[in-house]
């Protein structure tokens, strides 16, 4: 596999609204445990619609990867012309820090957004340039935007054996506990015997 599309939730749809939310540091983390194996095997675009959430995470987490592995590019594709152009000043700024990053930045409409077909004509691109799909959506912690890519990718997968890999709110749970655990001081600070 060559591309691969990461998407998932919106920020607002995992109740995060600013940068300095410490479950960030964990849904990046998760991310980049799941795009290591796959870049080892070859992967050569992480791609992302670069909605504000799991979309920007992942592509800061693609961009972090480069360090170690320099043959790994990254692109966001949106549906639209400036969609980051009615979001607060903070987010403008972490966009477009995001930007000056990317390997490849590009619309599918070069006019503002004109409506949900321009969000259509997105995934139809994102879904024929990739091999696969990352995606961060959870179905028990209720329906969300992610709905609708999960559908069309699973839809895909079966008829063209798609590769479909998804991320849960469990998986960071997880990321987050064993962090937890291993902040916690050893039952040394009890006073204990160390064969205790």
């Amino acid at each position: 596999m060559k591309n691969l599309l990461v998407t998932g939730y919106r920020a607002h749809e995992l109740g995060i609204y600013n940068q300095k939310h410490e479950g960030i540091t964990y849904i990046r983390k998760a991310i980049t445990g799941k795009l290591i194996p796959l870049i080892e095997e070859g992967l050569e675009w992480v791609i992302t619609p670069g909605q504000y959430g799991v979309d920007l995470w992942a592509t800061e987490a693609a961009i972090e990867l480069k360090k170690e592995y320099p043959h790994l590019k990254c692109s966001i594709i949106t549906g639209y012309k400036n969609p980051e152009e009615n979001w607060k000043e903070d987010k403008k700024e972490y966009y477009e820090q995001i930007i000056r990053k990317l390997d490849y930045y590009a619309s599918v409409s070069n006019q503002p957004y004109d409506g949900v077909w321009q969000l259509t004509a997105r995934d139809n691109l994102l879904l024929r340039k990739t091999e696969g799909i990352l995606l961060f959506y959870d179905e028990d912690a209720g329906e969300a935007s992610p709905k609708f890519m999960k559908k069309r990718a699973l839809k895909k997968h079966e008829e063209e054996g798609y590769l479909y890999l998804s991320l849960t709110s469990e998986d960071i749970q997880s990321i987050a506990d064993e962090e937890a655990m291993n902040e916690r001081p050893g039952d040394e600070s009890l006073g204990l015997p160390e064969e205790w």
